[in-house]
């Protein structure tokens, strides 16, 4: 495998990024964050690119969190600034116009928690494991995790996994809405690749437009997030694919979206 510390790989029109330092259990440092933002940035600005997954490499962990190494003898200011190395990334994702899966096949901690709820979809293998640890080195996450965990999750949820630092199982994480699915771990990537198949199907630009109101959905208030909808829905009607969706419906056959 390459030394590289993050892979991209491509797939017709899907592209995997791996996070590639699984005897870290691939911990998050300076380099993994420059490499994943470069590699957010390229795919996201490529149209053949219709589908992007994030995992880890190895089978023990998707990424296990930032890597404390680079805690020692930090300020205040180290700090602000690795958090918003981790928004960076995270906020990327967010803004890709594609949807954006994790893959998550083992430990998935701190950062790497906060990078997973970055993404749209979440898929775990039954042996994952998921949690906000920060709290019992005498931090908080710092990447987003107080935020989207209470989003996705709700407050009750929030707090209870963030002030115990307690990490749950994939099980768990499921009844909870943190992930969509749980898989045994050899099934895990015929999962990740039927679902991916069928997004990579649909109509790119509706998906993007639908991405984009689901985003503002969680971002803003309720009044501007529903005009934004109405906005987005309306945009749909001035590309090709809403004519032959409607056409291919009516005629009752398999639509021919654009590329």
């Amino acid at each position: 495998m390459s030394d590289a510390v993050v892979l991209v790989a491509r797939e017709g029109p899907v592209a995997t990024v791996t996070v590639n330092r699984p005897k870290s259990l691939n911990a998050l440092n300076a380099e993994v964050l420059h490499a994943l933002n470069g590699a957010m940035a390229a795919l996201s600005a490529d149209r053949a690119v219709r589908v992007i997954v994030l995992t880890g490499a190895g089978d023990r962990s998707f990424v296990a969190g930032a890597d404390i190494a680079e805690f020692v003898g930090a300020t205040p200011e180290d700090a602000i600034a690795l958090g918003r190395r981790i928004r960076r990334v995270t906020d990327a994702m967010v803004r890709a116009p594609q949807p954006v899966v994790a893959r998550i096949n083992g430990f998935c901690l701190g950062g790497g928690l906060e990078l997973a709820l970055a993404c749209d979809i979440r898929l775990a293998a039954d042996t994952a494991r998921l949690g906000l640890p920060e709290i019992r080195l005498g931090i908080l996450p710092g990447g987003g995790g107080t935020v989207r965990l209470t989003k996705i999750a709700g407050s009750s949820v929030a707090r209870a996994l963030t002030m115990t630092g307690e990490p749950i199982d994939a099980a768990r994480a499921h009844a909870l809405g943190l992930v969509a699915s749980v898989h045994a771990p050899e099934a895990l990537d015929a999962a990740v690749a039927d679902l991916t198949a069928r997004l990579a199907a649909l109509p790119r630009f509706a998906l993007a437009q639908l991405k984009a109101s689901l985003n503002t959905a969680v971002s803003a208030e309720t009044e501007s997030a529903l005009e934004f909808e109405i906005q987005a829905f309306a945009q749909c009607f001035s590309h090709p694919d809403q004519a032959e969706g409607a056409a291919a419906f009516l005629d009752k056959r398999k639509p021919a979206f654009a590329p």
